[in-house]
């Protein structure tokens, strides 16, 4: 993209942005990716490909061989083709569309818990991005490899359950180092051709930010006081919201809340807790409240959410 510096100011302007992206392509150390692949295989389709308000703690990435077929994202249609990679981010809610012929390759990536900022927090990644033999060649070979970690069936609900994804992990956690090593440098492969079309999401140059966000993933299951950020940036409680906002266009207690809601469907898919015992853990003193702030920002209430996945 061309900036046209047609005063000092504009000069300053564009040496801000020029730190900031540098910043925002520094922010996450490679050693906090700790993906582990659950699902990786290839299909053929022959029109059967129509779920619908498919949403999962994972994320999916597809590489298309041949046909086409249509995915359907909350802010736009994706046609997908041949020769391209395509990905949906974790807990993102989707529909397939297919009424033909469709071969693809596909991965399923999980995230165990961390308290880094996120890689999709970070970046606006591409939902699709020309791919080559390359790609095809690493999706064969860990195919190959690992012909146990194929989906047992096309429906979602055939294996987008917590008790299923418990055993992918630990079927990950259970393989060799020299197995893992392998999946984790093919995994970090395919996620560099995405990485390299990102556009950076949500950065800050300013250290006082840098510093709230670390402590806020930091203490995410504690109860986190606008006051104690502002501390924390040392600035005062007024000022800290404002260019807090400025910063990342939320609130803070908008941002802690998603952040703690992401964990808490996490811990719901993964884990035995009850509601009450998933709200204390996150740091919510009233459980009830965690109920009604988890519905107005998922849609449904927590306990339908686990029955949902355990379908």
């Amino acid at each position: 993209m061309l900036f046209w510096v047609q005063s000092y100011d504009d000069f300053l302007y564009f040496c801000s942005q020029i730190v900031k992206y540098y910043n925002a392509m520094i922010q996450i150390p490679i050693e906090s990716m700790n993906l582990m692949m659950l699902n990786v295989g290839y299909t053929t389709h022959h029109a059967d490909w129509n779920w619908q308000k498919v949403s999962s703690p994972f994320i999916r990435i597809f590489y298309i061989m041949e046909g086409e077929a249509m995915l359907h994202l909350p802010d736009k249609d994706v046609r997908l083709k041949p020769g391209y990679m395509y990905i949906i981010p974790a807990y993102v809610i989707h529909s397939y569309e297919c009424h033909g012929v469709f071969k693809l390759y596909y991965i399923h990536m999980y995230e165990g818990f961390k308290n880094e900022v996120d890689l999709q927090e970070t970046f606006e990644l591409p939902t699709e991005v020309l791919a080559g033999n390359s790609v095809k060649r690493l999706f064969e070979y860990m195919s190959t490899q690992h012909p146990d970690a194929m989906l047992p069936g096309p429906d979602p609900k055939s294996y987008d359950t917590s008790a299923q994804t418990s055993v992918y992990v630990e079927r990950y956690m259970n393989m060799a180092l020299w197995e893992k090593m392998e999946l984790r440098g093919a995994m970090l492969m395919i996620m560099s051709y995405f990485i390299r079309e990102a556009k950076p999401r949500i950065w800050t140059s300013d250290e006082r930010m840098k510093r709230v966000l670390k402590h806020i993933h930091e203490h995410i299951s504690d109860e986190i006081d606008v006051t104690e950020l502002a501390n924390v940036a040392t600035v005062t409680k007024t000022y800290f919201i404002r260019i807090f906002k400025q910063e990342f266009d939320q609130t803070p207690i908008q941002y802690i809340n998603r952040k703690k809601l992401e964990r808490a469907q996490l811990m719901l898919f993964t884990t035995d807790c009850s509601v009450k015992e998933v709200a204390y853990k996150l740091g919510f003193s009233d459980h009830s409240y965690f109920i009604r702030l988890f519905r107005k920002m998922a849609g449904i209430t927590p306990q339908k959410y686990r029955r949902q996945l355990r379908v």
